[in-house]
């Protein structure tokens, strides 16, 4: 019996892992290679976030799951993070521009797998999830409520929690009504009748509540896929279960993600991102309001009061790596968005910051032909405007059979 194993093993070994027996697209020992730089078990530990001690607590996490689901954080009693970020739905909502209040400019990014990222949105204009928690909030078109209301809603309504976490509540007597430094008109003006003490106080409750959802946030991980469950068995020297088994179309457009398509110079690693920003020629969304991406984000980091280096972090300067060294030119990232993860992402159509590509055919075309995103927008005082760089998209050629064995590993994803 131990000798007809070892034959078994050399035979699966002598056939390159091919996907059946000596049939089909063999796998190489550089394709297994390539293979585990992808699974997800090769997916680094998560290290703590430095500006938010609160991020591994259970207890955080516990409080931060209710504010999560809780619609009472909103203008109308009708929009929460789930709202947006729906657990059934990969912790997105499936359409091509978010909607709470009213629609937003960008789609849903997913959430299970953000916390071994560096940057957040598709602009990358938070550096950690307990900041970007935070913008939705006070936003007319998702949570539409103000600074004020938030940290009043939360010390009101979770007191015993947030005292167990944070420490004693602060008066809110002296708390304006209807206050915002963001916003525009009566909230900035109620926000600057606040003493700097006033003002201080609910900037740590909104804070706080935005380091309590992340705590639920980093909770959420990334499912196994089919394709992991593969590749795991064949390194093994196993046959993969039944339902495990990747098509010989599948197996093919993995190698084509890994190789000729070239895929895997921005969609790198178990998350299939490399966390970075790229201009890859996408049409504008709304020409009369371009989005210039990650341009304007980089200003913004360095201005914003919840950002690592801000004074409602818990991290010492140094270590803000990520901000301190990150480029502020913003002609470098003009038209540059994040690079999304591509697990599940078959079930994540439309595609691209806007939605404006609605099948993974399509993504697969576009970047075949590599649009030059220098089209032109209207007219501005008689100039006309060129959109960002020239595409980063490297030059690539597939046949219409690499296409569809390429899309056919996506949706195995």
């Amino acid at each position: 019996m131990k000798r007809r194993s070892a034959t078994l093993g050399l035979l699966l070994a002598l056939c390159g892992l091919a996907m059946s027996g000596c049939g089909g697209p063999k796998l190489t020992p550089y394709d297994m290679k390539r293979a585990k730089e992808f699974m997800l078990s090769s997916l680094p530990p998560l290290l703590p976030d430095p500006s938010n001690r609160y991020g591994d607590d259970p207890r955080a996490a516990a409080l931060g799951e209710k504010l999560f689901f809780d619609t009472g954080l909103s203008a109308n009693s009708a929009v929460s993070c789930a709202i947006c970020h729906q657990p059934d739905k990969a912790f997105q909502d499936g359409i091509p521009r978010a909607f709470g209040i009213d629609q937003t400019p960008r789609r849903t990014m997913p959430l299970a797998g953000a916390q071994w990222g560096d940057w957040y949105f598709w602009d990358g204009r938070k550096d950690s999830q307990w900041s970007q928690a935070l913008e939705p909030m006070e936003t007319p078109a998702e949570h539409g409520m103000t600074r004020d209301m938030v940290a009043r809603e939360v010390v009101t309504r979770y007191r015993a929690e947030y005292e167990a976490l944070f420490g004693p509540v602060p008066d809110t007597a002296g708390w304006p009504y209807f206050a915002s430094p963001l916003l525009p008109g009566n909230p900035q003006q109620n926000w600057d009748t606040a003493t700097p003490q006033v003002q201080d106080a609910i900037n740590r409750v909104f804070a706080n509540t935005g380091k309590a959802i992340a705590a639920f946030q980093r909770t959420l991980k990334p499912e196994e896929s089919r394709v992991d469950r593969f590749f795991a068995a064949r390194l093994a020297g196993q046959e993969p279960a039944e339902a495990d088994r990747l098509t010989g179309d599948e197996i093919e457009g993995f190698k084509l993600f890994a190789g000729k398509a070239r895929c895997d110079n921005c969609h790198s690693g178990p998350l299939f991102t490399d966390q970075f920003f790229h201009n890859t020629g996408v049409t504008l969304s709304d020409p009369e309001k371009p989005d210039y991406g990650r341009a304007f984000a980089v200003l913004f980091l360095k201005q914003d009061l919840f950002s690592c280096a801000g004074p409602y972090s818990d991290a010492q300067p140094l270590q803000c790596r990520e901000l301190r060294f990150m480029s502020e030119d913003p002609a470098v990232f003009e038209g540059a968005f994040k690079t999304p993860g591509l697990r599940g992402v078959s079930r994540r159509a439309p595609y691209m910051h806007a939605g404006q590509i609605e099948t993974l055919e399509e993504v697969v075309e576009h970047y075949v032909a590599r649009p030059d995103p220098f089209a032109t927008l209207p007219e501005v005082d008689g100039t006309v405007t060129p959109h960002g760089p020239h595409t980063e998209v490297p030059e690539i050629s597939l046949t219409d059979e690499e296409k569809r064995q390429l899309v056919a590993f996506l949706k195995a994803l």
